[in-house]
């Protein structure tokens, strides 16, 4: 059975920083990712890695997220700096890209359940 268990989230202050982190278990992940969905709103792409190498950010992240993963433990990080009240949402972790859009949340075939971020202001 796949598995990607997302841990880390919570609730700080604007300006601070977070590290949420994905095991996935049940088969290996080369590229792997993060979506995040905030009240009211649609499901949005934050960033993807290929191998831990190659990664993506959107736009509204570039600079403050990093995405990094260990591929010996199978998991993905996501180092979440300088944090903004627009940051809140709940995190959910992907693997499994099929085709070149990884943007899309519909090619992703693996999900977490997801962690929340909030961040007051």
């Amino acid at each position: 059975q796949v598995q990607l268990v997302e841990s880390g989230g919570g609730l700080v202050q604007a300006g601070d920083s977070l590290r949420l982190s994905c095991a996935a278990s049940g088969r290996t992940f080369s590229t792997m990712g993060w979506f995040r969905q905030a009240p009211g709103k649609e499901r949005e792409f934050v960033a993807v890695t290929w191998s831990g190498r190659t990664t993506s950010y959107t736009d509204s992240v570039k600079g403050r997220f990093t995405i990094s993963k260990d591929n010996a433990k199978n998991t993905v990080y996501l180092q979440m700096n300088r944090l903004k009240p627009e940051d809140t949402a709940v995190y959910y972790c992907v693997g499994d890209l099929f085709g070149d859009s990884w943007s899309r949340s519909e090619r992703w075939r693996y999900w977490g359940q997801g962690t929340q971020v909030t961040v007051s202001s």
